[in-house]
């Protein structure tokens, strides 16, 4: 059986090794056996490992019925030294995000008496889910938590046990297996059946930010990152208020209320220009009353602001009312015909001008990618 040298060094990034085994694998790839390896195959929710072996690189590292195959474009020979090199950047950020997810979940099982029920390491974030509706607004009080735990910098524990050794053991999630079962402690935090590997010590995890709390199934879906991808996600959060304070000419930790003041402002813009709105389209309708069928091409404008106007002068025209607005090759439309039928307009003018839309029978709205004389014309033809 390959000896796993993770287990032994979670540190040690480039080894030699024997080749055991080549044997083809999925999609013109080649399973290669090692006797010995510091690759990780995929399992327990941690990403496997990927690097090179004696520079033919190493795709994918998965684990068969007790044996590490390492998945590579090339074949190696049977019998052949090779050295291999963990890609140590993405392996270290997994043993941050791994060990982060044991410290928030023994803080998280503790203090609510629930359990972790899935852990899934994304590439961009973590997610643990718990059985049980954890409050969102508790997330900072176990995120102080767990980032103060940290900071004491204590060893992490791994022993392996089994037998009576075992069963007299506490550790979360507890059930039986069979045979031997590694456990990972971090002390005074969580204590674990874990095949993973972790930092040596807590503080090397670097900091814990929780980044929502949502519902999921009968608890609740945390996601979060640790590391590096705090620090990334701390700075990218950073530069973006920078962005807003600069543009809103607050000071960084005033840009909500600045956010605030502008919606506040908007919204009474919003009603004074519907206001005029209302007005404009009124004395449009008034100078079309009597005209019987009318059509308006506009400027650009909201679709609720086209059915209003389209309202307002099929109120006074006599006749249908059709009101396309937009630019060039793209037009909202309403078009209104009180007691009329549409229906069959609707259809026609759908496939001629490129269209989209219906409604009701007496009032359409819709959508045309077309010119402004395709639309003059197709209504001077009805």
């Amino acid at each position: 059986m390959t000896e796993k040298l993770y287990y032994l060094d979670p540190f040690c990034r480039e080894f030699t090794a024997q080749v055991l085994t080549c044997a083809p694998w999925k999609d013109g790839s080649w399973a290669v056996k090692l006797d010995r390896t510091a690759f990780y195959p995929e399992g327990g929710g941690q990403n496997a490992d990927t690097g090179t072996l004696n520079h033919i690189p190493v795709t994918d590292t998965r684990e068969k019925e007790g044996e590490i195959l390492h998945i590579c474009p090339s074949p190696l020979s049977p019998g052949e030294t090779v050295t291999g090199r963990i890609r140590w950047e993405a392996r270290f950020d997994h043993m941050q995000q791994h060990s982060g997810e044991h410290v928030v979940s023994g803080i998280i099982c503790r203090r609510y008496g629930c359990d972790n029920v899935g852990f899934h390491m994304g590439h961009a974030v973590v997610t643990i889910d718990f059985n049980f509706p954890i409050p969102p607004e508790d997330l900072p009080e176990i995120e102080a938590a767990a980032n103060a735990y940290l900071w004491e910098d204590r060893a992490v524990e791994i022993a392996v046990l089994s037998g009576e050794t075992l069963a007299a053991a506490e550790y979360r999630s507890k059930k039986y297996i069979p045979g031997e079962v590694r456990l990972v402690t971090f002390p005074g935090a969580d204590c674990c059946a874990c095949c993973g590997t972790h930092v040596r010590t807590a503080g090397q995890v670097g900091l814990v930010k929780l980044l929502s709390c949502q519902p999921f199934r009968e608890g609740v879906r945390i996601e979060m990152v640790c590391g590096r991808r705090a620090l990334d996600y701390c700075s990218a959060i950073l530069a973006q208020n920078l962005q807003v304070s600069h543009l809103l000419s607050a000071k960084v930790t005033e840009t909500a209320a600045a956010v605030e003041r502008l919606q506040r402002e908007a919204y009474a813009l919003r009603g004074r220009m519907a206001a005029l709105e209302e007005t404009v389209f009124q004395e449009k309708a008034r100078g079309l009353a009597g005209q019987g069928d009318v059509l308006l091409v506009e400027e650009e404008m909201p679709p609720e602001s086209v059915r209003k106007l389209c309202d307002a002068v099929a109120a006074c025209c006599g006749g249908r009312c059709a009101v396309f607005a937009g630019t060039e090759g793209s037009y909202k439309y309403a078009i209104s015909q009180p007691g009329g039928d549409l229906r069959q307009l609707t259809k026609e003018l759908n496939a001629a001008l490129h269209g989209r839309g219906g409604g009701k029978p007496s009032f359409v709205q819709g959508s045309a990618a077309c010119a402004a004389e395709e639309i003059r014309a197709f209504f001077q033809s009805r």
